[in-house]
């Protein structure tokens, strides 16, 4: 469940801020696939990853991260 919140935050503010999927897996030097699950909620993002991530986007993990369920 968490790693769907992960993934659709980071899908949301990648398109946001112009990004493809594919262009934004090669700025970051990784594979379209790995970004791809990690949008999806099939898999858990590092937190280097979420890092790397929020400094591509120009935001903080803080913005990234997903707000809590009440």
């Amino acid at each position: 469940m968490e790693a769907e919140k992960w993934g659709r935050r980071i899908r949301a503010f990648r398109k946001l801020k112009g990004y493809t999927q594919e262009g934004f897996a090669r700025e970051m030097g990784v594979s379209v696939s790995l970004l791809g699950e990690v949008e999806r909620g099939n898999r858990n993002p590092s937190d280097d990853f979420l890092a790397e991530v929020a400094e591509m986007l120009d935001i903080s993990v803080d913005e990234l991260r997903p707000p809590l369920d009440r």
